[in-house]
């Protein structure tokens, strides 16, 4: 398959010919707000490798010293002072457009709705910074509230209803996502006709199989990533260009009459 200028024009060309576009965002849309991601050359890991711990389930219960740091890192991330970008801008006008039909983020910055998008239309597959969750009763409440608290001395507060451990509602490794969201994930991967996936590795399942899900139930598939993903040859393109210029570019691609209807596989939780 060609790589490169090709790539862009069949990108533009689909993304034009799109009614029902579903949306998988990553921690690369978000970089150039200022939140770093993961694994890319900046990464928070490949900096430090040791800062995994603190996304792990089992370290975070076992070690009060891991959900200590937790809680100095998520006083200070850059989430709370991050602003919208181009990137997330472009999904606001492709809804405006009326041709979202999902944006599925594995973000937890909420950075797609502050930039305007409808609550409605946006998934947290891997939940939000913006709230505290108990493990032991569920409790759910606002994040900052707890934040109070730590700044205030409490470097680990416990839940004030039952005493349990506090952690971000987010989902860490090691945690199941919730499988209503999940399900309702795969039906936004069925219901498309072209699925967008931007900004993410697709190496972190659940979240990575929608992209081949979609593409096996006949959507086109274009990926804007700056690093190769397991799915590229899977893709009918693959962008390479900064996000904060590709997204807009497609978004705005001149609308053409489509060439094949549109499909949908129903709901997969009704599969045998």
């Amino acid at each position: 398959m060609q790589r490169g200028t090709g790539d862009w024009q069949r990108a533009r060309e689909l993304f034009g010919g799109a009614r029902r576009v579903t949306a998988l965002t990553g921690a690369g849309v978000s970089t150039s707000a200022g939140i770093p991601d993961f694994r890319g050359p900046n990464g928070v890991w490949t900096k430090n490798p040791a800062a995994q711990r603190l996304t792990d389930i089992d370290s975070y219960v076992a070690d009060p010293r891991v959900r200590e740091q937790a809680w100095r890192n998520r006083a200070e991330h850059p989430a709370w002072h991050a602003e919208p970008s181009a990137a997330h801008r472009a999904f606001v006008d492709l809804d405006r457009s009326g041709r979202l039909r999902a944006l599925l983020t594995q973000n937890i910055d909420e950075l797609h709705q502050r930039a305007g998008l409808d609550p409605d239309k946006v998934l947290e597959l891997h939940g939000t910074i913006f709230q505290v969750v108990c493990l032991d009763c569920g409790a759910v409440g606002p994040m900052a509230a707890t934040l109070e608290r730590v700044a205030a001395g409490e470097s680990d507060p416990p839940c004030r209803s039952c005493g349990g451990i506090l952690k971000s509602a987010t989902v860490s490794f090691g945690q199941s996502l919730d499988p209503d969201v999940i399900r309702t994930a795969q039906r936004a991967a069925l219901d498309c006709d072209l699925f967008l996936a931007a900004g993410t590795s697709l190496t972190v399942h659940p979240a990575a199989g929608l992209a081949e899900l979609a593409v096996k139930a006949g959507a086109e598939l274009i990926i804007c990533n700056a690093e190769p993903t397991p799915y590229d040859e899977l893709a009918a393109a693959v962008l390479r260009d900064p996000l904060d210029e590709v997204l807009p570019g497609l978004v705005g691609a001149p609308l053409v009459e489509p060439t094949r209807p549109l499909h949908t596989w129903g709901d997969p939780s009704t599969w045998s």
